[in-house]
């Protein structure tokens, strides 16, 4: 049911006030919290979107919060300002999601969780009060009609279940007016929901299906209208599953992204997800650099092709991999890359086959985990039928569910030998080298007239990115040897851009040498190894 605005046309008989809460990301390679000193404002990632769209849809009539913790904690009288708490995540975040729902309930709260973890995982939340499974639709009505008649926790847990999916050309403009998006280190705004392919670890097409459902272009101005009123600046990420899912829909969106920026002076760039055959798209490509695509998060997974066929992902292999990341490269787009290991084709060679593919595709960013098996997913259902997922008592003592085909040990000890030399100062400086020399000079990048507060805010940036990445880091020699001669130069950006990377990726891999780390992103972020393995310190490496 939708009214005015987007908004359900359910007329609430009560006065009810709303506390949407987002839970806490555990740190990892992707998430780039070391890289918010250098920002003023900044103490977050990206935007909750869900959570934005639910707080736009609610009745006008109510009053709605909206908090996200890894900014700050809600607080006792957060909650009891509340009737109900709204929260919503993705596996990632169940640990978090369990103690905002156990703070709620300490202050006698009402507690609904939405959200792609519990739509996949139901089970996973016996504690909340109401379930709300599957997109925004009938169930989100349901849920909003329960609220209104009584604020009270249920005396058994309630499941609600979209089955008419509200149409994407019906959400209504994020709620954009109840957060300060120059706290965030990204924007994100969602144009499709849904992929096309059935890669076997991946549980989007059981979630969304795979015939992506789609917004209007004018529709994502509009959305982009409203972010810069809230102080968006640089980077916004399409958060779709695959920009390119629906080839056609990307092709028409655009031109209308190109006239957006045309209209506003080039205030933003744009970064995406997408499958490695968009490098056989050239016209595309060549849209996306006029309308400033800078980067693209690609999931390579392997270089090893008997693994992408294992793993059904075919789609990798019409173009060799290496030509496909020069291809990005050519059309002036960073290539982000996301690696698995611990797969069942895996063998002592694949720690050097990976090195060896990082070194030749020179991808600055990798994001290399160990194979995790998600519910919903034809990976979960075939290591079921094999008894090969792990208790949750079991994986709760490793950094995976799976039972790898190679010992446990070797598995981790490969990864971590695996993390620390892609993330060796020399390897990772080298590596931007090469984007600095060979991608960079291909994009098409204009931006706004500069105001006073543009240059206070580049000035501020510039002076952060010096001090941590050119005097403090201990890589400050290879900072220089790189970012000197750009600076000279005037290539502000490109200096910004790789301080604000490699201060990140470095921090981080510090504390993986140190014992703090996660080997797998779905792992718990409190737990370290078993046991230390003794590799040198990455300082060594720096020397």
């Amino acid at each position: 049911m939708i009214g005015e605005g987007g908004r359900t046309r359910f007329r609430p008989k009560n006065k009810r006030n709303i506390l949407c809460v987002f839970p806490a990301y555990a740190p990892s390679f992707g998430t780039f919290q070391h890289a918010y000193r250098l920002f003023p404002d900044v103490s977050a990632f990206m935007p909750p979107q869900g959570l934005l769209l639910i707080a736009a849809y609610l009745p006008a009539e109510w009053e709605v919060r909206l908090i996200d913790e890894n900014q700050r904690a809600a607080s006792d009288a957060d909650f009891d300002w509340a009737d109900a708490v709204l929260m919503s995540g993705m596996h990632v975040q169940r640990r978090f999601i369990d103690d905002v729902n156990a703070r709620a309930h300490r202050r006698g709260k009402l507690t609904v969780l939405g959200g792609p973890s519990v739509s996949g995982c139901p089970e996973y939340y016996p504690d909340v009060d109401i379930l709300h499974l599957g997109e925004i639709g009938d169930a989100t009505d349901a849920v909003i009609a329960y609220l209104d008649d009584t604020p009270r926790r249920p005396p058994q847990q309630l499941v609600f279940s979209t089955v008419e999916r509200l149409a994407m050309t019906e959400f209504p403009l994020p709620a954009y007016g109840r957060i300060d998006l120059r706290n965030y280190f990204l924007g994100s705004i969602q144009f499709s929901s849904g992929c096309p392919y059935l890669c076997e670890f991946c549980d989007i097409p059981a979630l969304y299906g795979r015939n992506p459902r789609l917004k209007d272009p004018d529709q994502i101005c509009r959305e982009l209208d409203a972010m810069m009123a809230r102080g968006a600046r640089g980077g916004v990420y399409f958060v779709d599953d695959n920009f390119i899912g629906n080839k056609g829909a990307a092709e028409r969106l655009l031109p209308t992204l190109i006239r957006w920026q045309e209209r506003n002076g080039f205030p933003l760039n744009f970064n995406c997800e997408a499958t490695l055959n968009i490098a056989q798209m050239p016209e595309l490509l060549a849209m996306m650099r006029e309308a400033q695509f800078i980067t693209v998060f690609i999931g390579i997974e392997t270089p090893e092709e008997d693994a992408l066929v294992a793993m059904k992902k075919k789609q990798n292999l019409r173009l060799p991999i290496l030509e496909a990341v020069d291809a990005l490269n050519r059309s002036g787009m960073e290539v982000v890359s996301g690696i698995i290991m611990g797969l069942d084709t895996d063998t002592p060679q694949t720690g050097r086959n990976i090195l060896r593919f990082v070194e030749a595709s020179n991808i600055p960013l990798l994001t290399i985990n160990l194979l995790y098996a998600l519910p919903k997913t034809p990976l979960y259902d075939r290591l079921a039928r094999a008894e090969r997922l792990l208790s949750d008592e079991a994986a709760a003592r490793r950094v995976s569910n799976v039972e790898f085909l190679m010992p446990y040990d070797d598995v981790v000890r490969m990864w971590f030998d695996t993390i620390t030399k892609a993330y060796a100062p020399d390897a990772l400086f080298g590596r931007f080298r090469h984007q600095a020399e060979h991608t960079y000079p291909n994009r098409m990048l204009r931006g706004p007239q500069p105001t006073a507060a543009l240059v206070r805010f580049g000035i501020s940036v510039l002076s952060r990115v010096l001090w941590h990445c050119g005097l403090k880091a201990p890589w400050r020699r290879q900072f220089w040897d790189l970012c000197w001669p750009l600076l000279r130069q005037g290539r502000i950006n490109e200096v910004i851009q790789i301080g604000t990377v490699t201060h990140h990726l470095l921090t981080f891999t510090q504390e993986i040498a140190a014992g703090r780390w996660e080997a797998s992103f779905y792992a718990d972020p409190n737990r370290a190894t078993a046991a230390r393995l003794m590799l040198p310190p990455l300082e060594a490496a720096v020397r």
